[in-house]
């Protein structure tokens, strides 16, 4: 198995135990919910929390997608960022190692002299 197929079954387990745990919460605040309604019937409680439990999924599915959005957005400018930082950093060394060059070539011919 090669390190990026792992990385991709890896990626898939974490997304089955996200939803699995999204589910457990979901059915968790739809008992919590249905409980305040001691006039519904079993089957209308029941009713009632799997639909609460779709909608709980629905939105964190929609709240996942709008963090993956955003993160690829932030690792966009970051990268950016990173990029132009680099070339500074590039363009700082440059400068510095021509300008000790310059100074080099400049007291190289004051070495050569020697005492007179």
């Amino acid at each position: 198995m090669s390190n990026e197929d792992a990385q991709m079954l890896l990626s898939e387990i974490e997304g089955h135990l996200l939803i699995a745990a999204a589910r457990e919460e979901g059915r968790t605040a739809a008992a919590r919910f249905s409980a305040s309604f001691d006039w519904l019937t079993q089957a209308q409680r029941e009713d009632v929390e799997r639909r609460f439990e779709t909608e709980y999924l629905v939105l964190a599915r929609a709240s996942w997608q709008r963090s993956a959005e955003r993160a690829r957005e932030l690792r966009g400018e970051y990268e950016e960022t990173y990029r132009g930082l680099r070339r500074r950093l590039l363009a700082g060394w440059l400068l510095a190692c021509t300008a000790v060059t310059a100074v080099g070539i400049l007291l190289l011919p004051l070495a050569w002299t020697g005492p007179s």
